[in-house]
């Protein structure tokens, strides 16, 4: 038997790959997470993450764990619920930036809809900035949505951290090259797109030319022009879409970006179907994003 509570903090760790900040998800010490895990290692006899001083990784039996762990959990959740004889009701307003078109996200939504029928369900897809305007306005309940790591964990829980990257389209086994000597081509969002806003801030402070060869605000717009070999694109590491690839030709660092999710103030009935789909999601959050197609 495994305890849902070890399991629960195994997924915040393996989702956020720290035991700090999978501690400030949960609202625990950081002693009482490695706790967690160790009785965990210690009930399966396995070691789950390869850790030291500075990272934290899981090892193959931590991956083949991931799925364990979210069957578990929702079976535990789903008899909590039957057993409870409560129903969720009520309409949710839920935003999901664009990052998640081509995840498992709707998988995710699909699950959460059978478990709970009568919760009517309001899906916006919008760039991460327009989402937490949106947000701001009380015009969502709940939202996903990319964040920069300077505005700090007050806002949101964080599901993951990853980095952004350069993409861009690869021929006959080539990468598209950048010219040093010409601009940038450019493949962005319009604003007030996160990515967009964090490659121009970066190119600017290198001193490198750039122009805007692209802009949608449709991710597999995007992606067309990308694999057209129209110009690069700002993305994150673990959701690079297919045809595409990490481009480097001395571009300037990206940085790191976070995916949180965003609790607006809402009515109580909302609140607890808004509760209900972010333990969802928190619960399958390493489904969003592992499988890149970084090489």
């Amino acid at each position: 038997m495994y305890d849902p509570a070890q399991l629960r903090t195994f997924l915040a760790v393996a989702q956020t790959l720290s035991f700090t900040r999978a501690a400030r998800r949960l609202g625990l010490r950081q002693s009482t997470v490695s706790q967690h895990v160790r009785r965990l290692e210690d009930a399966t006899g396995r070691t789950l993450f390869a850790r030291d001083t500075h990272s934290v990784e899981l090892t193959e039996d931590g991956e083949a764990m991931l799925g364990f762990a979210r069957t578990i959990l929702e079976a535990h959740e789903r008899a909590a619920a039957f057993f409870a004889g409560t129903r969720l009701r009520g309409r949710l307003r839920f935003g999901a930036s664009e990052d998640f078109v081509l995840t498992e996200l709707p998988e995710i939504l699909k699950a959460f809809r059978r478990e709970h029928p009568e919760v009517d369900l309001e899906l916006t897809v919008e760039l991460s900035g327009t989402l937490h305007r949106r947000l701001a306005d009380g015009r969502l309940d709940l939202v996903l949505a990319k964040r920069h790591p300077r505005d700090g964990e007050a806002e949101g829980t964080l599901v993951w951290r990853d980095e952004l990257v350069w993409i861009g389209a690869e021929t006959g086994g080539e990468r598209l090259r950048v010219d040093p000597r010409e601009p940038v081509p450019l493949i962005v969002y319009p604003p007030p797109g996160i990515t967009r806003a964090r490659a121009l801030e970066v190119l600017e402070q290198s001193g490198r030319a750039w122009r805007i060869a692209c802009t949608s605000g449709s991710l597999n717009g995007l992606v067309a022009a990308a694999r057209a070999g129209l110009g690069v694109m700002a993305h994150t590491r673990s959701l690079i879409p297919p045809g595409l690839v990490r481009i480097r030709s001395g571009l300037p660092d990206l940085g790191g970006v976070d995916f949180v999710l965003r609790h607006g103030r809402t009515r109580a009935r909302a609140q607890e179907a808004a509760d209900a789909l972010a333990s969802a999601i928190l619960a399958g959050g390493d489904r969003l994003h592992r499988g890149g197609q970084e090489r």
